[in-house]
């Protein structure tokens, strides 16, 4: 373990994917730096557990999306973690009910994605006002509330009503998803290797504006002479961190317009061998009714024996409050109602099941924008006390904003704000 200074040229406070790439950043550098993380682990809201289904499970983030330009993707070759071409591999149906689709009514579904994605790029771009990307979609027909339910939440993690049109769009990404070769969370953990990164240690209060930083905490006393702060806009609305003195109202404003979404993810794992006919790397998307939850599942990945499901928006918060026996129930029925009872038996009991929302250092899992809030991303971005102290994370981002990439590009542009105040 690398030793950690008292007295850093910078401070981290935070040790997710952020947080992980300002401190590289600052060490490329030659310059002294310490995180600081609240948790009992680094990584943040990507984490991959091995032990509750004995395979590999990310609980949070899994893609590297956008592989042409996400810095993440030769990061990984770097260290020998392979990453496997998610697009080509995916195998797709689309079902209504328990049937697949026909090939006519696929093509229609086709179509419609088609028209909707045609619309968001024209009403996010006509010079017009901002509006809520469920007006600029305007999705017709049967498969209006699946398309609105996948642009909404389960890729924004909120209902496509409250989300910024024009954000969204700026966000979209271009396609070329990779997975990480034993989980998106180990390959971050591994980046983290050789950082002095002390965990179990929340930040309280931070005082800055002048010549010094000071964080305070049950760790005691860091002085620094700049800090990046990666912690999510939860916890900056939240005040979980006192700062002293406080955070311009621009800041906070653009923190509150910069809402976590809500997402709950339930990984099963199959016994025998049985996989409803499907090949490795399945997708099973289902139409859905205005007003029904839509359940992203994907199924035997690697070939391993498991079934992941995910839903966002309002009906993740709820059946996260409701507990993982209610989570566990839904994703129960969905399974039956897409492969009949009978594929209930082959689920062994225990599935492992995320709580990103009740997580007291997340309170969610990534930001969307507010419809009128186009433009928060770059006022949270802007750097503060002359770059001596500088905000990042995915909610700074913009491009792949709500993406560990996005993350990861904020933390190191964030630490050379930082850095080159220093030098100023």
């Amino acid at each position: 373990m690398p030793s950690l200074p008292d007295s850093p040229d910078l401070l981290v406070i935070g040790a997710g994917a952020a947080g992980i790439a300002a401190a590289r950043t600052a060490m490329e550098a030659g310059r002294s730096v310490l995180v600081l993380e609240a948790r009992d682990r680094i990584g943040g809201r990507a984490v991959t557990d091995t032990a509750r289904l004995g395979l590999p499970y990310d609980l949070g983030a899994t893609w590297l999306h956008q592989a042409a330009t996400n810095p993440l993707v030769p990061l990984a070759a770097g260290i020998g973690v392979t990453l496997h071409d998610s697009d080509a591999l995916r195998r797709e149906r689309s079902q209504i009910g328990a049937r697949p689709v026909t090939p006519v009514e696929d093509a229609a579904y086709s179509a419609a994605w088609a028209a909707a994605e045609a619309r968001i790029a024209a009403a996010a771009t006509d010079g017009g006002p901002d509006r809520s990307l469920a007006a600029g979609m305007a999705a017709e027909g049967p498969w209006a509330a699946t398309i609105e339910g996948w642009q909404g939440d389960i890729i924004s993690a909120a209902p496509a009503g409250r989300v910024s049109l024009q954000d969204f769009h700026s966000n979209a990404l271009d396609g070329g998803n990779r997975l990480p070769e034993g989980g998106f969370g180990a390959l971050v953990a591994r980046l983290a290797e050789g950082l002095p990164i002390r965990l179990g240690a929340p930040v309280t209060r931070l005082a800055w504006g002048g010549r010094e930083a000071v964080a305070e905490g049950p760790f005691g006393t860091i002085r620094a002479r700049a800090v990046v702060v990666t912690i999510p806009t939860s916890l900056l609305e939240a005040a979980a961190i006192r700062f002293d003195p406080p955070l311009p109202a621009a800041t906070l404003q653009a923190a509150h317009d910069l809402p976590l979404g809500q997402v709950v993810k339930l990984g099963f794992r199959v016994e025998g061998e049985e996989r409803f006919g499907l090949p490795p790397f399945s997708s099973v998307d289902r139409q859905v009714a205005p007003g029904e939850p839509l359940v992203a599942m994907s199924l035997f990945p690697f070939g391993r024996p498991v079934i992941s499901c995910h839903v966002g928006g309002d009906a993740a918060q709820a059946l996260e409050a409701g507990g993982d026996s209610a989570v566990e129930a839904f994703m129960r029925a969905e399974i039956a109602t897409r492969f009949g009872a009978e594929a209930l038996r082959v689920l062994r009991a225990g599935p492992i099941v995320s709580e990103w929302g009740r997580d007291r250092w997340s309170r969610g899992v990534y930001s969307y924008a507010r419809t009128g809030c186009a433009g928060a991303r770059a006022i949270l971005a802007e750097p503060l006390a002359g770059g001596r102290l500088c905000l990042a994370g995915e909610a700074t981002d913009v491009g792949m904003a709500g993406t560990v990439g996005g993350a990861w590009r904020s933390g190191a542009g964030a630490m050379r704000s930082a850095m080159a105040a220093l030098a100023g």
